[in-house]
């Protein structure tokens, strides 16, 4: 009788330690995916605001190119050209 009694514990005390580390590893595992998908949404929300901000700067950019004026400075400063009679001097940095 003691025996079986013994045995019947065991059992259950061994069914109650998988239920115990079954949930135990459902929650960790639940936690870690957590824990990532935090990590994760500060990284794209980093990323996400650089990305605001070169939009912006671009906007500027395209607004800035309607107009002939900045066209014809950036043309003259970027490749060089030049207007009629005007003569174009690079200087060079001898630091560079």
């Amino acid at each position: 009788m003691k025996r079986k009694y013994r045995l019947k514990l065991f059992v259950y005390v061994l069914i109650l330690v998988g239920i115990i580390g079954f949930l135990s590893f459902s929650c960790f595992s639940t936690w870690k995916t957590i824990y990532e998908n935090r990590r994760l949404k500060v990284e794209l929300e980093e990323k996400y605001n650089k990305l605001v901000d070169k939009e912006e700067t671009l906007t500027e950019e395209v607004t800035r190119l309607q107009d002939p004026e900045y066209i014809a400075k950036y043309a003259r400063e970027k490749y060089k050209y030049s207007k009629e009679d005007e003569l174009i001097i690079d200087i060079i940095d001898e630091d560079e």
